[in-house]
């Protein structure tokens, strides 16, 4: 048995990161736009949007983050060279300029979201997680992964769902286990998180 009995992953992005503004995660205070978790790899949010096209830019909003505004959004953000995280929050507000102001908060998240996802290939190595995790596992192995949007609960719960249909996996989560209300209150940062597990056939 050269496999693992258990194996936990957390899809969260570290809070470090998050809070430090040059590394232009934050949404509170002014940063390069760039986002890259390896500031040496890959392009920054800044060339990435300047490089992107409408019709690429509103379908990735709309599959990286649900954006429902994303066809408002992306003519104003693609193709353009924004300086700094504020100036993309600026441009986000202009454009939603007639829908309440948390609406419009929300929105900024998600834009900020799917730019994220994008520049750091997130997506592509979930899938990759999720396509060799069988392969890694020994029978009964019990696998546990941590999304924290929709994003990435859709992807791990039909790779699960997949699974247990072709015999790949004995059991899996029934419904999703989100975080209690006391730890919610707790620990804000958890809300959206969503659990999913399963057991190696």
């Amino acid at each position: 048995r050269t496999g693992a009995d258990l194996l936990l992953a957390d899809l969260g992005v570290s809070s470090m990161q998050l809070d430090d503004p040059s590394r232009g995660f934050s949404l509170k205070t002014n940063g390069p736009l760039d986002m890259r978790m390896n500031p040496n790899k890959g392009q920054p949010v800044s060339v990435f949007l300047e490089e992107s096209t409408e019709e690429d830019l509103a379908a990735l909003l709309k599959e990286n983050a649900d954006e429902p505004f994303a066809d408002e959004l992306a003519p104003a953000l693609a193709g353009r060279l924004f300086k700094g995280t504020n100036a993309l929050v600026k441009a986000v507000h202009q454009v939603l300029q007639r829908i309440n102001p948390e609406e419009q908060a929300r929105s900024v998240r998600r834009v900020f979201q799917a730019l994220r996802i994008a520049v750091n290939e997130e997506f592509v190595v979930l899938d990759t997680l999720l396509r060799h995790l069988p392969t890694a596992m020994n029978p009964g192995g019990r696998i546990a992964i941590l999304s924290f949007h929709s994003g990435e609960d859709r992807r791990v719960k039909k790779a699960f769902e997949a699974g247990l249909k072709s015999g790949i996996y004995s059991a899996i989560a029934p419904e999703v286990i989100r975080p209690s209300p006391a730890e919610r209150n707790q620990n804000p940062r958890s809300s959206p998180a969503k659990l999913r597990w399963a057991i190696r056939a």
